[in-house]
């Protein structure tokens, strides 16, 4: 039910990202796109009370039609404030978009810690924690293919009272954010959208702006890159905790973290919770010193950091044979991932924001569309094929991934993007642009 669930979410997401943000964004702008696509996101937790296949069904359907406006906004929203930031202080737009990038995914990340901090401490008041027997251990890490949760670890759920006092906890996070956003965020689109709902485009226009954005070649060699994001991190969420079906909808909004054939399989169920702090904090520590230094390094330096950390740990964890003695190595993996996955998630939407500037919210709603369906791959052969060859996988991804990216940087450093504000400074006698318009 666990995995049927995640598959339904990021089949919706596809689905969404094919016509819901552009039409949503640009006649309510980013604002309450925001508001109504985290009232999804709630929903969610609200169908995992009486967790059955109508109702999680129904709410995944609802979280993953949410979620590709809900980031697809936010991702157009940081441009456009990074952007009229770095004109106010007189600087290089993609420096300013590429630091509010990275300051969003140090708070992003971050939830990781508090939310399986909350997790933990709620978690770890059940008593009834199981043994992990010796020849259990048999059947963690990449050498088996015979991994049976319960042979194998605690993956028990917890009472119910605890799992309702976290669920309730989560949603009351939820509704709070919701509120925040509402009352606090600034408007900035907001004469946009209602000159847009003035002088409303046709609706298959709107409709199909994210199809056409796949007439630039740019794009079509950014898919595999944008995939990897979404293999990478569904192998985290399916393969280095196996845990429960509860396990695995809770942890996905956090870090969708779950090591299953690793963490789980050696320590518990209860040790996921620290395992995913761990991974968190680097990763959210990583996100804002990525989005500093990238100014300096430039961003294929640190995507070439990234790759380097993934293919490395990926060939660790085929050789490694877990055990309860090595307490240690199961919290280096996750640190080092973290750190990768905060390369991933800031440069790749950093990227996606200064090449295509003139079509944010098509240009994102590829990006969650992407991403998503390497996300439904992942989950698809979960439960279907061995765990080396799942590492064989991502390597080749990876692979295919970064050659085509390399020739992207390629096309850039020979034909580079004409940005609106370098445009503005170099010949502002030849432009006259309305106040709102700009």
């Amino acid at each position: 039910m666990g995995v049927a669930s995640l598959s339904v979410i990021y089949a919706s997401i596809i689905l969404s990202s094919m016509f819901l943000p552009p039409i949503l964004i640009k006649n309510l702008g980013c604002k309450w796109t925001i508001v109504a696509s985290m009232g999804c996101y709630v929903a969610y937790s609200f169908g995992n009370i009486y967790p059955g296949w109508e109702t999680l069904i129904t709410t995944s359907v609802i979280l993953g039609l949410g979620g590709s406006p809900l980031w697809s906004a936010k991702c157009t929203y940081l441009t456009i404030s990074g952007n009229l930031q770095a004109e106010k202080d007189n600087k290089r737009g993609p420096d300013v978009v590429n630091q509010y990038f990275g300051i969003f995914f140090l708070i992003f990340q971050s939830s990781a810690v508090w939310g399986n901090l909350m997790s933990s401490l709620i978690f770890g008041q059940d008593t009834e924690i199981a043994e992990i027997p010796e020849e259990g251990l048999k059947f963690c890490g990449a050498g088996s293919c015979e991994y049976t949760g319960e042979a194998a670890g605690n993956s028990t759920r917890p009472p119910d009272t605890l799992v309702y006092t976290l669920l309730g906890s989560y949603i009351g996070v939820g509704v709070l954010a919701m509120i925040f956003v509402a009352v606090f965020l600034d408007n900035l689109d907001r004469d946009a959208a209602r000159e847009f709902r003035d002088n409303r485009d046709p609706f298959w226009t709107v409709f199909l702006a994210t199809f056409k954005h796949l007439s630039d070649k740019r794009q079509i060699l950014l898919i595999p890159l944008t995939m990897y994001s979404g293999f990478e991190q569904g192998f985290l969420a399916g393969d280095y905790t196996k845990g429960s079906y509860f396990l695995k909808l809770t942890y996905y909004f956090y870090s969708q973290l779950s090591f299953q054939y690793y963490v789980t399989c050696a320590l518990g169920i209860h040790f996921v919770g620290f395992v995913m702090i761990c991974f968190g904090a680097t990763n959210s520590l990583c996100s804002y010193a990525f989005g500093k230094l990238a100014q300096y390094t430039g961003r294929a330096a640190l995507f070439g950091l990234a790759t380097v950390s993934n293919f490395s740990i990926i060939i660790a964890l085929l050789l490694w044979k877990p055990h309860p003695d090595q307490l240690a190595v199961f919290f280096v993996f996750p640190a080092l991932w973290g750190m990768a996955d905060a390369v991933w998630q800031t440069q790749t939407n950093a990227l996606y924001g200064v090449l295509f500037h003139e079509h944010k919210e098509a240009a994102f709603a590829n990006y969650r569309l992407w991403e998503s369906v390497g996300f439904v791959i992942a989950f698809a052969y979960s439960n279907f094929i061995c765990l080396d060859i799942k590492l064989y996988v991502l390597i080749g991804v990876l692979v295919v991934s970064m050659a085509l990216y390399g020739l992207v940087e390629y096309k850039e450093y020979k034909n580079p993007t004409v940005r609106e504000d370098n445009v503005l400074k170099k010949v502002p006698e030849m432009l006259i642009i309305s106040e709102t318009k700009f």
